[in-house]
């Protein structure tokens, strides 16, 4: 009898009371959430949360059950609103987790409070506030020392987190030093997302490092995710291990393979209706397409992602959809259109305290369009940073960049950037003295006779 039936079969039982009723529904609700089945979930709690309402009933309910139930409809929020692309959503499952949080934290409930600081962290995460949910996951993690399944749930999540950080190291070291917990446990949905995303730092480390079996493990890694996936019968995870092959691919130009698995993961997003996702694939979709030189294509699927993105609450996604779409529109020849893209994904990263994604996306800018930027638009492009520490950073990772496409000429680079030789001399000697390295040796003029 599988636990659904068991649960099921139980709640009939007229000798439960009703704190009793509540944990097995509760129990059984974060069954379908495994499962990737939201809606479903939501119904086993219809009792005490009607469709439609913010916040449950939690009448005639102990202080234990209410927080029971307030946690579950939290995490339900953030998990549909996420999937729907309903704005405020995050906000909304902050609210109703934190105010279960506070009941088990009242109760001295420790893996209680665990749980909830790990869900919280989710829809930190969700809208993109990375430090904050890396704060929640690790005091978590100090409470949970018992090696158990919320546990190893909860190191999945902080990898997650770190992987968004650009930490890839960091995030591989706490994938693999908890190895043998993974092996213990038999939740297939937590064994899938431990696998698929190794699967993904190590394609990152590839990067970095260039070494084939970085890249050989990870296709082992994702081969085990589908698996895991499978057992568990969560299509919507299934597709997103295809969406990380896909990118694999991209990375080692083997374009053909990663349209066939972005055709597979977008087959089942659209039939399970989960529209944020569908959006990432069409932006990954674009970035294979700009590697081949299919620009038109390209501008078409970011445009498509864009679309989706701008209806919901995920700026992170966003930001990166408006990038790759910045950078069609460079290429088809609609400079000032891109820059407007490229413009509007600083501003969010720069909203977001996403620094490195507004770098990103001045460098996009300057790389796709540097040669049409007039010395105001390249002054505009900086102007919402917030403070100087964060325009040293972008300033530093443009000039970098500019200087080894102009293989180290300060005159080409100049160009680019749209500012004068002097001004970048001037930013070379006394903000940036690490990347004079960079530049070409200077010539010495012979002295007139």
């Amino acid at each position: 009898m599988t636990l659904r039936a068991s649960h099921l079969r139980d709640s009939v039982n007229p000798g439960l009371s009703v704190g009793q009723r509540v944990t097995l529904f509760c129990e059984l609700a974060r069954e379908f959430e495994d499962r990737g089945e939201y809606e479903e979930a939501r119904e086993i709690l219809c009792g005490l949360w009607p469709r439609g309402a913010q916040r449950p009933n939690l009448t005639d309910l102990d202080p234990a059950s209410a927080a029971e139930v307030l946690l579950r409809a939290g995490v339900l929020t953030g998990l549909i609103g996420s999937k729907n692309q309903i704005r405020e959503a995050q906000e909304t499952a902050k609210n109703l987790i934190s105010e279960s949080l506070s009941e088990f934290a009242s109760r001295k409930y420790q893996k209680k409070i665990a749980e909830a600081q790990s869900e919280l962290a989710m829809c930190y995460w969700r809208a993109g506030e990375l430090n904050e949910a890396h704060d929640l996951l690790d005091t978590a993690l100090s409470l949970l020392t018992i090696e158990n399944e919320l546990r190893a749930r909860t190191i999945v999540r902080m990898a997650v987190v770190e992987r968004g950080r650009n930490n890839f190291d960091n995030a591989f070291r706490v994938l693999t030093d908890n190895e043998p917990l993974f092996q213990k446990i038999h939740n297939a949905m937590v064994k899938g997302t431990y696998h698929v995303i190794l699967g993904s730092v190590l394609v990152h480390l590839w990067e970095s490092k260039r070494r084939g079996d970085l890249l050989d493990r990870a296709l082992i890694e994702y081969a085990a995710a589908t698996y895991h996936y499978e057992l568990a019968g969560n299509e919507s995870y299934i597709a997103n291990a295809e969406n990380e092959l896909a990118l694999l691919y991209y990375s080692i130009n083997r374009c053909d393979e990663a349209h066939e698995h972005l055709d597979r993961a977008r087959r089942i997003l659209v039939r399970l209706k989960v529209h944020g996702t569908v959006a990432q694939i069409d932006e990954t979709r674009a970035c294979v397409f700009l590697k081949q030189g299919r620009i038109e294509e390209a501008e078409h699927a970011a445009r498509s992602s864009v679309r989706r993105l701008d209806k919901g609450d995920r700026p992170v996604a966003l930001i990166e959809a408006l990038i790759t779409h910045g950078r069609a529109l460079a290429r088809l020849g609609s400079h000032s259109v891109a820059l407007d893209d490229f413009r509007r994904a600083f501003y969010l990263a720069e909203n977001s305290d996403r620094t490195d994604w507004a770098a990103d996306a001045a460098l996009a800018a300057f790389q796709e369009i540097g040669d049409h930027l007039t010395v105001v638009d390249s002054q505009n492009l900086h102007l919402p940073l917030r403070d100087r520490k964060h325009m040293r950073s972008v300033e530093h990772e443009v000039i970098k960049d500019a200087l080894e496409n102009a293989k180290g000429s300060i005159t080409y680079a100049a160009r680019s950037m749209g500012v004068s030789y002097q001004a970048l001399t001037y930013m070379l000697n006394t903000r940036h003295k690490d990347l004079l390295t960079l530049r070409t040796p200077v010539r010495r003029r012979p002295r007139k006779q």
